[in-house]
């Protein structure tokens, strides 16, 4: 069965722990076009803010994943589509590798397997919480980032590949290398798209992007651009 990520161009990532623009909800931000919301977020993050933005996504029409950040935040909700789950590859530390994975399983014996899937993160801004939290090795050329992507592809059966540049525009020659280095894998692509240039300059190369802090900052208009850059490159 095709994995539903493989028809998509565009995810809108929402933050618990961030406030949205004025006047913005999150139902304005479900119908901008977005192909699927993803809850996630890495500092902040608690059982409640996270039901809470699950709850009101789940009132609309499109497609809806919690992305947790660890074990404790995880929401069971018959609402969400699935649960996307990172393991970050170049992490400094192996408890984001596989540790936060063993304790969920050694938590929840009756895990959701039918709607889990993992994210083969690939952390790529050394600023950005992400790196701090997981310590990840963020000083990698574009031959080790494909390096990486193939590693995720071709040994560990990695259906999505997630370059995470968070908060900041990646560098494209490095992400053109990860989706020439991903036959089988979906690349996604997140961090620092705030208009229509950036995001197509992104969905040239990656298969799907991420939009995330857009929201929070500047609302939907400029999120349906981003919707409109992905359709179109």
């Amino acid at each position: 069965m095709t994995a539903p990520w493989a028809d998509w161009d565009h995810i809108l990532k929402i933050d618990p722990d961030k406030d949205l623009p004025d006047g913005v909800t999150y139902g304005d931000l479900c119908a901008t076009g977005t192909d699927a919301i993803e809850v996630g977020g890495t500092m902040g993050i608690t059982e409640e803010n996270m039901a809470d933005v699950i709850a009101a996504c789940a009132e609309h029409d499109v497609p809806l994943y919690q992305e947790p950040s660890s074990p404790d935040v995880v929401i069971e909700d018959d609402a969400l589509d699935g649960y996307l789950i990172p393991t970050v590859f170049n992490a400094g530390s192996p408890f984001w590798i596989t540790g936060a994975h063993k304790e969920w399983v050694r938590l929840d014996r009756d895990l959701d397997w039918e709607r889990t899937s993992t994210e083969a993160y690939i952390v790529m801004n050394p600023e950005a919480d992400v790196a701090t939290y997981t310590e990840a090795d963020c000083d990698l050329e574009a031959d080790e980032v494909a390096a990486y992507a193939t590693v995720a592809e071709r040994m560990f059966g990695q259906e999505i590949v997630y370059l995470e540049y968070s908060g900041t525009l990646g560098d494209e020659e490095i992400v053109e290398a990860a989706s020439e280095a991903t036959d089988e894998s979906t690349l996604f692509y997140g961090g620092g798209i705030h208009d229509y240039d950036s995001a197509y300059s992104m969905a040239q190369y990656a298969d799907v992007i991420v939009v995330g802090d857009l929201a929070h900052e500047e609302g939907i208009d400029a999120v349906r651009e981003t919707v409109d850059a992905a359709s179109d490159a």
